[in-house]
């Protein structure tokens, strides 16, 4: 059948085996206190079949999906805890579809009664794994909007896994590198975060948590400055300081944070307000705001 995998089932274990027209790509086969990876897996397949009285289902996948399901193990954490608090799954889904993600989210959620996976390729979801359906992989776009009500109504956290496709990788080298940052835009940023923490947080009405208000911000303008994604660590501020690791241009990283800000401050009914704030900050770096076209 070209490429595929072969599944074994019984009351007491299960295994698959994955191939393609030339050879066979990985192996799993898990039971009570025994986890096995590789060519230990098919020995005991094969060696066990006869004690375990296996159910056998052979599946045509292409070799795309062969691919992805046989490297699972390989697959790295780019995103880990993630909490409804700063995002949502709908949100989560689009931005990894929108990163021609192959890999999958894991969700837990609240309580850790329930969870699910939703596995995606090149961007595209290609099926799902929930709790309340026996754990089994399937394309239940019925089970994905189940999941993502659970996490509204209950709350969840989410790790996102992505397959370090060998593809991806070529493609990553070839990309040209951004220019860092220089140390002139990031303490004129670091100046214009800490007046306006200042601005929010001696409000004596409606007072909130300035850091969390700034990361769920930063969250919902990551699709388009991805930089500013507090899960992914590289741009942070703290202790009224900014630690920025990321690869992005002076004009970049201005647009991203000073829109946030100026959004966040509309959004609070304050923006008049952090405008007669920032009065010397805007003489101070006059330049460079008429250089970057930059107006809150």
């Amino acid at each position: 059948i070209g490429t595929g995998g072969v599944y074994f089932k019984s009351h007491a274990a299960e295994g698959v085996i994955f191939f393609d027209k030339d050879d066979l790509l990985n192996a799993f086969y898990e039971e009570k206190e025994l986890d096995l990876a590789g060519v230990e897996a098919v020995e005991y397949l094969v060696n066990a079949g006869g004690q375990n009285n296996f159910t056998v289902n052979i599946y045509q996948l292409s070799l795309e999906e062969v691919y992805f399901w046989a490297s699972i193990p390989s697959a790295e954490k780019i995103y880990e805890g993630l909490s409804t608090e700063f995002t949502d799954l709908e949100g989560l889904i689009r931005k990894m579809s929108s990163e021609k993600l192959t890999g999958y989210i894991d969700v837990t959620i609240e309580g850790g009664q329930e969870s699910g996976l939703i596995f995606i390729i090149s961007g595209k979801i290609m099926g799902g794994s929930y709790s309340w359906d026996n754990g089994e992989p399937g394309p239940s776009q019925k089970n994905q909007e189940i999941l993502i009500r659970k996490t509204k109504k209950f709350g969840a956290t989410f790790n996102v896994c992505r397959i370090p496709l060998s593809k991806m990788k070529a493609e990553g080298e070839s990309r040209t590198s951004f220019s860092r940052p220089s140390k002139t835009v990031l303490s004129m940023l670091e100046e214009l975060m800490v007046i306006f923490e200042n601005a929010v947080t001696s409000r004596k009405k409606r007072k909130a948590d300035f850091t969390k208000l700034v990361k769920k911000k930063f969250v919902e303008n990551a699709e388009k400055y991805a930089f500013l994604d507090p899960f992914a660590g590289e741009f942070d501020y703290s202790n009224r300081k900014i630690d920025f690791s990321g690869a992005a241009s002076d004009k970049e990283l201005i647009d991203g944070v000073v829109n946030s800000i100026r959004e966040l401050a509309q959004e609070l009914g304050m923006l008049p307000e952090l405008l007669d704030f920032c009065a010397e900050w805007s003489d101070k770096y006059a330049r460079q705001l008429e250089n970057f076209s930059v107006k809150l």
